[in-house]
C-alpha cells in the first residue's frame, strides 16, 4: 500500500508512533486496511488526524444512513472530481455491499437498479457544480444531510489529495478480461468488510476539542459528525498558518472565493493567480491552487518546483491539505443552502469558509 502513493513517503507502519501509530491502529481495526489515501497525510501527523476524523466519523460510523448509500456518495462524487483510485475503491466497496458488482462495475450510476440510490448518486456528482441551478435537490430527509454531506464534503477533500499523491488504480496492471475478474473479487472482498458497523465517535479522542463553525451548519445534527469536522478543520488550519504566510494564504483564499472558469487553459490562470507574490513563494501557492480546483493537473513538474523551493514531505502535505479543505468546506456549505433545511441566522452561505479562514488568516 505504501508503494500506491507518490511525491511523499508515508511513515511505514513498522516505524510508526505517537499520533501516526493511534491513527494507523484505528484504520486497521476500522477500516480493515491501511489505506493509500489515509497513508499519504502521515508526513504531517495532525493533518493525519484530520483526515481520519472526517472520513471515519462519515463513512465508517454508524447513524441514521446504510453504508451502501454512504459509498454510493463516495464513488459518485470521485467520478466527479477525476479521481480513478477513489471510484475504483469505493465502486467496488458500493457493488459489494448491494450485490451487483456486474452493475455498478461495468456501467457505474447507471448500473445502480435502486432509484433511490440512483438519485443519490446523481446529487453527489453535482454536488460540487457551482452553479445552484446545475445541482441536484437533495433527495433525502434532513435528518440524513449531516451524514450524507459529511461524506460529500470528506471525499471533495480526499479527493484533491489523492489525485495528487496516489497513483491511478490501486489494481495492477492487468489485461480486459481478468481486470474484470479482480475488480469483482475485490468487491466481494469490500463489500465484506464494509458490513460491520462502527460505532460513532471513536476518533475523536485524536484531537482536542474545537468550537463549531458557521460554515459547518450542516453537520449539526449529528454530534460525532459536527465534531469531526470542527476538530479537523482547526487542525488544518492551524498547520497550514504555519506553513504559508499570511499573505499567500489570504491571496489563495480569494482566488478560491473567485474561482476561473472550467478548464483554464495552459495552467495560464494558475500562473497569473500568483504572480504578485514573490517568486520563491509562488510554486507552493501554486500547487496549492491546482489542488483546490484541478488537481488532475498537477504534475511532477509541480511538485518539483516546490521541492526546489525547499518544501518538504509535510509542508507538501499540509499546504494541499489546506487548500483541499477549504474548497470542500465551501461545497458543504453551498449543499447546506440547497434546501436541506434553513440556515441559521447569521450563517454565511457558500463562501463561508474562505470568509472565515480570511478573517483568521493573520491570527497570532
Amino acid at each position: 500500500m505504501l508503494t500506491h502513493v507518490r511525491h511523499v513517503t508515508p511513515v511505514a507502519p513498522e516505524a510508526a508512533d505517537g499520533p501516526v501509530a493511534r491513527v494507523y491502529r484505528q484504520m486497521a481495526d476500522d477500516f480493515g486496511v491501511l489505506a493509500p489515501p489515509v497513508l499519504l497525510h502521515s508526513p504531517a501527523p495532525d493533518v493525519l488526524r484530520a483526515c481520519w476524523l472526517m472520513l471515519r466519523e462519515t463513512l465508517l460510523a454508524e447513524g441514521l444512513v446504510g453504508r451502501e448509500a454512504k459509498e454510493v456518495v463516495a464513488a459518485a462524487v470521485s467520478e466527479s472530481n477525476r479521481c480513478p483510485y477513489c471510484v475504483e475503491v469505493h465502486g467496488a466497496t458500493a457493488a459489494g455491499l448491494l450485490g451487483d458488482p456486474g452493475g455498478w462495475l461495468g456501467a457505474g450510476i447507471g448500473g445502480i437498479g435502486d432509484p433511490r440510490l440512483r438519485a443519490l448518486a446523481e446529487w453527489a456528482r453535482h454536488s460540487g457544480d457551482g452553479s445552484t441551478a446545475r445541482r441536484r435537490p437533495p433527495p433525502f430527509p434532513a435528518a440524513h444531510g449531516p451524514e450524507l454531506i459529511g461524506v460529500a464534503v470528506a471525499f471533495h477533500y480526499l479527493n484533491r489529495m489523492v489525485s495528487v499523491f496516489v497513483q491511478d488504480s490501486p489494481l495492477p496492471p492487468a489485461p480486459a478480461g481478468i481486470r474484470a475478474g479482480v475488480r469483482r473479487t475485490a468487491a466481494r472482498i469490500m463489500g465484506a468488510l464494509a458490513r460491520t458497523g462502527r460505532p460513532p465517535g471513536r476518533s475523536l479522542e485524536l484531537l482536542p476539542p474545537a468550537p463549531p463553525e458557521a460554515d459547518l451548519a450542516w453537520a449539526v445534527g449529528q454530534p460525532h459528525v459536527a465534531a469531526a469536522f470542527a476538530r479537523a478543520g482547526q487542525a488544518v488550519h492551524h498547520a497550514g498558518r504555519a506553513a504559508l504566510p499570511e499573505h499567500v494564504r489570504r491571496r489563495i483564499l480569494a482566488c478560491l472565493a473567485d474561482p476561473p472558469p472550467p478548464e483554464p487553459g495552459g495552467g495560464r490562470w494558475f500562473d497569473a493567480a500568483v504572480a504578485e507574490l514573490a517568486p520563491a513563494e509562488r510554486p507552493v501557492a501554486r500547487l496549492a491552487l491546482l489542488t483546490a480546483l484541478a488537481p488532475y493537473r498537477v504534475t511532477d513538474a509541480d511538485v518539483a518546483a516546490c521541492r526546489d523551493g525547499g518544501a518538504d514531505d509535510a509542508t507538501l502535505v499540509t499546504v494541499t491539505a489546506w487548500a483541499s479543505l477549504a474548497t470542500a468546506r465551501r461545497i458543504g456549505a453551498a449543499l447546506h443552502g440547497d434546501g436541506l433545511r434553513p440556515a441559521p441566522l447569521g450563517v454565511p452561505g457558500a463562501d463561508a469558509a474562505v470568509e472565515q479562514e480570511a478573517s483568521r488568516a493573520d491570527e497570532p
